[in-house]
């Protein structure tokens, strides 16, 4: 056999063979879920453009799932379902130590801290007003929104209430505005986003200690280099003007590189009381 011909032969079976999974590399779509704190409609409108810019960067294919409720975006992470995922900083730990979640990014120029709204043309004054109320959270283990405020209503203030869960910051911010509940809690970014008509309405009455803001975290499975091109992918967008206005839509104003370490202070407050367990 003429050695050319050999030798060519041999070179084809080498790219049938490596290029199957190159090709299901890239070819993958990776899923990316995102804590519903706002409506679907109004997630896909921040999120969809960040992805596509994530996927220009990387040369990576995502798709955005969508979570109709907090407790059930919970039990997705929890249980694995997302290659990719925005959390709030209890979910991080907590799926950090239910399926070993690692975070990425975060915001740096920001801490996280709870808010407890209440309607400024209603009768609540003071926290003390509040006893025996009900007051609306978008889920119970919402860390700003719910288990910080909860922590320091019952720790702090002594006081007792009767909690009702609205699925999203947006439910709770209009049922304290149409005084469904005598009071709400969220995150002051969120509060910020709604319309003027619901934020012209609610007053602030109490902010909770601060802690390390919301991450964008990969699943272990996820091949570390392709954890590092996201990393890395984020780190650039916000290196370009059109960048960080997209960015800032999450809000994130100054990301910057993420670890478990960055969490380690949610580790030692102790909110276990607080939580539903909503793991499988």
């Amino acid at each position: 056999m003429d050695m050319r011909i050999f030798y060519l032969q041999v070179l084809l079976l080498l790219i049938s063979f490596f290029s199957p999974i190159a090709q299901a590399t890239e070819d993958r779509v990776y899923t990316f879920g995102v804590v519903p704190q706002f409506n679907a409609h109004k997630l896909r409108k921040i999120w969809d453009p960040i992805l596509r810019e994530v996927e220009k960067k990387t040369g990576l294919h995502f798709k955005l799932i969508g979570s109709p409720s907090i407790p059930v975006f919970e039990l997705e992470v929890f249980s694995g379902r997302f290659d990719f995922c925005y959390t709030n900083p209890y979910h991080m730990v907590m799926a950090n130590k239910a399926q070993g979640y690692l975070p990425l990014v975060h915001d740096h120029g920001r801490k996280l801290h709870g808010i407890l709204v209440v309607n400024r043309n209603g009768p609540i004054r003071k926290i003390s007003d509040l006893e025996g109320k009900k007051i609306a959270f978008p889920s119970p283990n919402a860390l700003g929104a719910s288990l910080l405020i909860r922590y320091d209503l019952v720790n702090r203030f002594k006081l007792n209430f009767k909690p009702v869960y609205v699925n999203t910051h947006s439910s709770v911010y209009l049922n304290v505005a149409l005084q469904q509940t005598a009071a709400g809690g969220g995150v002051q970014k969120t509060l910020l986003q709604q319309k003027p008509a619901i934020q012209n309405v609610l007053k602030v009455i109490h902010r909770t200690q601060n802690v390390t803001s919301h991450p964008v975290a990969a699943h272990p499975r996820v091949p570390a280099k392709v954890r590092t091109k996201v990393r890395q992918a984020f780190l650039q967008i916000a290196q370009t003007e059109k960048g960080r206005a997209l960015l800032a839509r999450i809000p994130m104003q100054q990301i910057g590189i993420s670890s478990m370490q960055d969490y380690e202070e949610l580790r030692k407050l102790k909110l276990e009381k607080f939580i539903y367990d909503n793991q499988p």
